[in-house]
């Protein structure tokens, strides 16, 4: 046993806080902000800069006058009035999404993609029907038909015979289970994790997804074809098309495609003749695709074409007839390194069952960190009450199990079985939640559904970038409840006091030479030419212009000084003068002026003319006395040491 002399403990106690000290850059009342605190404000604010003892000054009085402003809003409560809350909590709803991904196990699942994408496996299909609506008797059935087919496989049997006798897919009796080429991100993840962990010419074993039972083959490998984005014109077969309909349309699509290699547009005539509803609005453009997505001959076409804008010759399917263009095409190249590929491949990603897969790494991690502890009961009694709580029968009771019952707990909860309950009813009107599923099983999806909530709830504690920005944005929220209940809605209404400061500062108000003018703004060079004639012509009439023009011509009139007036170069203003046209390049709209009536020389502007000016500088007047007040409140201290030591 180590002992620690009450000497030594002082000193380790006195290095302690010097250590931490060390850390506080400033103190107000009370309240320390570390050296990081202030770094991370000032980088985020001033990142397009390199920082200087003068610019580090300067943003130090902005932040201590930030965060007096901050604690007077809290002081008075301000964070718990209801507008406050409301903001906070849709905020937080707004980004909470992105701080429960995973995103550790999302860029493994990126990389494992990008990688196997390099390669398309040729694969043959067995199928057997177990979908959300099964029941636990169906799903033994299934059960049953797809071991058998496995076991016929295990005794050597031709896998195209086996796929005859016991798939259900309806495309067996013509490919004997052959479904050509697939590549990563196609398939349901645990059915590509068999495909790709099987070896050429054997197959997987009995796999499990939301649709029912598989066994793949793989046929063979090739060398990834990549992703294509293409556009097209359909002509799509009516229902049961007879073979003269078939012809008819293959004859029109003949006749485009040789006005399309005559020079046709695109676009136009899928328009006029294309029957893909989805991709017609958008001139035939279709999503980017990867093999294993659509009909064999349509993706080889696709992928047949070698340069973008090329076309395809009409292709059959079982729709009807395509004429294909290539507009894009990007190699299967495996750089998991290429940033534009990993963020391509991410979205992907999030958008497939995946997510899921990440979610199930991820419920590791929120059990750890939410304290979960699964707590003994009586799973016999607790699934009677399941059973009967989904038929909607009455209760029954038992002594070891009621609904007060604890079922597993978390760091600042317990979970109950009157919480069950109050899912159980939720989910017994979707069939899908519950059908096929045993009581313990669905017990495990409720402990995963408490588990996320829980992590949801408590977020704050766990993720300090989320805590972070939810304080970010809760200060800056009252921030501005403070500056407008203590600053601008005063200085506004209090017209005595804004009068008086006038008075006490009319030296600072004039007007420069200036002129009344009407200024005006037009959508486009041509029309600005209508609108300078109608404006020489009368220019009295230039609202009447503005609301005829049909949004294309926008304008306000008042007295401006010269400088603020839009013109070309060096003007000599006159009354009666249009100005120069002055193009925005932005949005290639221009701006002209008509000058009513000039005046040359430096005048004061009396209060009507100042007020804007007044208001601006009476606010700043409060504002400095407030702050002096907030110091006084709030002591500040700067600890000078930890300032000089900012990185430069």
């Amino acid at each position: 046993m180590t002992v620690i002399s009450k000497a030594a403990l002082a000193s380790l106690l006195i290095f302690m806080t010097a250590a931490a000290n060390a850390q506080v850059l400033f103190t107000y009342g009370g309240k320390a902000v570390t050296k990081n605190e202030f770094l991370k404000a000032y980088n985020k604010n001033n990142s397009d800069t390199r920082p200087t003892d003068q610019a580090y000054h300067d943003y130090l009085e902005l932040y201590i006058r930030f965060k007096l402003k901050v604690q007077a809003a809290l002081d008075k409560k301000m964070d718990t009035m209801s507008n406050q809350q409301a903001e906070i909590n849709s905020f937080r709803a707004q980004i909470i999404d992105s701080y429960v991904r995973d995103e550790v196990s999302i860029n493994q699942l990126t990389t494992e993609a990008i990688v196997r994408g390099k390669k398309d496996i040729h694969i043959a299909h067995i199928f057997v029907a177990a979908g959300k609506y099964a029941t636990l008797e169906d799903v033994k059935k299934a059960q049953d038909k797809i071991n058998a087919a496995y076991g016929e496989l295990q005794k050597g049997q031709d896998f195209g015979k086996v796929a005859a006798q016991y798939s259900e897919d309806a495309t067996v009796s013509a490919n004997k289970g052959d479904i050509g080429y697939i590549t990563s991100v196609v398939l349901p993840y645990e059915l590509e994790n068999g495909i790709y962990s099987t070896p050429v010419n054997k197959y997987t074993t009995v796999l499990r997804s939301k649709a029912g039972f598989h066994i793949f083959k793989n046929l063979g490998e090739r060398e990834g074809l990549g992703r294509m984005k293409v556009a097209q014109i359909l002509l799509a077969f009516p229902p049961d098309a007879t073979e003269a309909q078939k012809e008819i349309i293959k004859k029109r699509a003949d006749s485009i495609y040789n006005a399309l290699t005559s020079g046709g547009d695109f676009k136009v005539l899928v328009t006029k003749f294309s029957n893909d509803n989805i991709s017609w609005q958008a001139g035939g453009e279709m999503m980017e695709f990867g093999v294993g997505q659509y009909e064999l001959p349509f993706e080889n076409a696709a992928f047949a074409l070698t340069k973008d804008s090329e076309i395809s010759k009409p292709v059959l399917s079982s729709f009807g007839y395509h004429l294909i263009k290539r507009l894009s095409y990007k190699p299967a190249t495996g750089d998991t390194v290429n940033t534009q590929m990993r963020d391509d491949m991410k979205q992907r990603i999030v958008q497939t069952d995946r997510l899921e897969v990440s979610q199930k790494m991820l419920l590791k991690k929120v059990l750890l960190l939410t304290g979960y502890k699964k707590i003994k009961v009586n799973e016999q009694h607790l699934f009677q009450i399941a059973d009967s709580i989904l038929d909607n029968n009455r209760i029954p009771v038992f002594a070891d199990v009621t609904l007060k019952t604890p079922l597993f707990s978390f760091a600042k909860k317990t979970v109950t079985v009157k919480d069950f309950q109050a899912y159980l009813e939720t989910i017994r009107n979707y069939e899908n939640m519950k059908t096929g599923k045993t009581r313990a099983q669905i017990l495990e999806e409720f402990t995963e559904v408490s588990a996320f909530d829980y992590y949801r709830q408590h977020l704050e504690e766990f993720n300090k970038d989320f805590k972070d920005q939810l304080a970010e944005f809760k200060e800056g929220n009252l921030l501005f409840e403070v500056m407008q209940r203590n600053i601008w809605d005063p200085a506004s209404v209090d017209s005595a006091g804004l009068r008086n400061f006038y008075n006490a500062h009319k030296d600072k108000y004039w007007w420069e030479s200036s002129a009344d003018a009407i200024i005006l703004t037009v959508t486009n060079q041509e029309l600005s030419e209508e609108f300078r004639t109608k404006m020489k012509e009368n220019y009295k009439n230039w609202q009447r212009y503005i609301n005829e023009s049909a949004g294309h011509l926008q304008g306000d009139s008042g007295r401006f000084e010269l400088s603020q007036i839009p013109v070309v170069g060096r003007t000599n203003f006159t009354e009666g003068l249009i100005t120069a046209n002055v193009k925005n390049e932005s949005d290639n709209t221009v701006a002209f002026s008509f000058i009513v009536k000039l005046y040359p020389n430096r005048e004061m502007r009396g209060f009507n003319d100042a007020r804007g000016f007044v208001i601006n500088d009476y606010q700043a007047a409060l504002e400095e006395k407030w702050i002096a007040d907030l110091k006084k409140k709030y002591p500040v201290k700067v600890n000078e040491a930890e300032l000089k030591k900012l990185p430069k």
